[in-house]
């Protein structure tokens, strides 16, 4: 592809010998550049579509590193033609990743904390742009700025209908009664099982982040939505920052919110499980 040997050519003295194309997802195209003496990632996608996307990412990479949380370098990003492009550091799996250190360093991530909930900027959830204006508290953000929005969309795409969205409005101002009060962490955002990788040393890597100050136990939440943790992980992380008794009876309230996502971009095939949740807690 001409963009790729493009982007090689502003970014290495090297020679590309070979293309693979990885799984992106609906949104990004993704490749492994095989140089003569690197590998890279190289994310492209349409820069109208998907405006500012991997800036923002990158944001959320470095934001995330600097908490001491491994991620992918980011080696570049930019425009080219109707492109927008990210370039990022090849990150070569291990064996196994070390769950004990995963809690440790999610913990050390929820330790960065804000005054109110939310970030300076909007960022993307998938292909849906993720509203972050900041709010006091946890109840108000999550009604405000995740369900009631997503909700609207659903109804409008008639994936729902206005009955569930009652339900909805109903659950969103129970919040407080099921959600513990917290202060407003940095949270990965999208932490299901597939951006969270591992290095040659079993160090825990996070990619494609959608960070902003929030609930931290929505971290946990996304992570055994599509998937499962073991107990050493979490026990590692309360040895830091405790959790409240009960995330396992609370956990779907979080969980709607990926699931509203999944229902918007990829259809009905999710409304099963987002029907249960609001029913479980209007």
């Amino acid at each position: 592809m001409k963009i790729i040997n493009k982007i090689i050519e502003i970014y290495f003295n090297s020679k590309l010998e070979k293309v693979e194309r990885l799984s992106g997802g609906s949104i990004n195209e993704v490749y492994l550049c095989h140089l003569s003496n690197n590998k890279v990632v190289i994310k492209i996608n349409d820069k109208e579509l998907y405006p500012k996307m991997f800036e923002k990412e990158k944001e959320g990479l470095n934001l995330i590193r600097k908490c001491g949380i491994k991620t992918p370098e980011v080696i570049g990003e930019g425009c080219y033609d109707s492109d927008s492009y990210l370039v990022i550091e090849y990150i070569q799996k291990g064996n196994s990743l070390d769950w004990e250190l995963f809690g440790r360093k999610l913990a050390l991530l929820h330790q960065n904390l804000n005054d109110k909930f939310g970030l300076e900027y909007d960022n993307y959830i998938g292909s849906l742009n993720q509203t972050n204006t900041f709010e006091d508290n946890w109840r108000d953000f999550y009604t405000q700025r995740r369900i009631l929005p997503l909700a609207k969309i659903a109804i409008d795409n008639q994936l729902i209908e206005k009955k569930d969205n009652k339900k909805i409005e109903n659950l969103c101002l129970k919040l407080d009664k099921i959600v513990p009060n917290c202060k407003p962490s940095l949270i990965h955002g999208d932490l299901w099982s597939g951006n969270l990788i591992y290095d040659q040393q079993n160090n825990p890597v996070l990619i494609d982040p959608a960070i902003y100050y929030g609930h931290p136990e929505m971290d946990w939440a996304m992570l055994s939505l599509f998937g499962t943790y073991p107990e050493v992980a979490i026990r590692s992380y309360c040895e830091l920052k405790p959790i409240d008794t009960g995330l396992n009876n609370r956990k779907e309230v979080y969980q709607l919110y990926p699931l509203l996502v999944h229902l918007i971009i990829f259809g009905r095939s999710y409304y099963k499980q987002v029907d249960s949740i609001i029913n479980k807690f209007y």
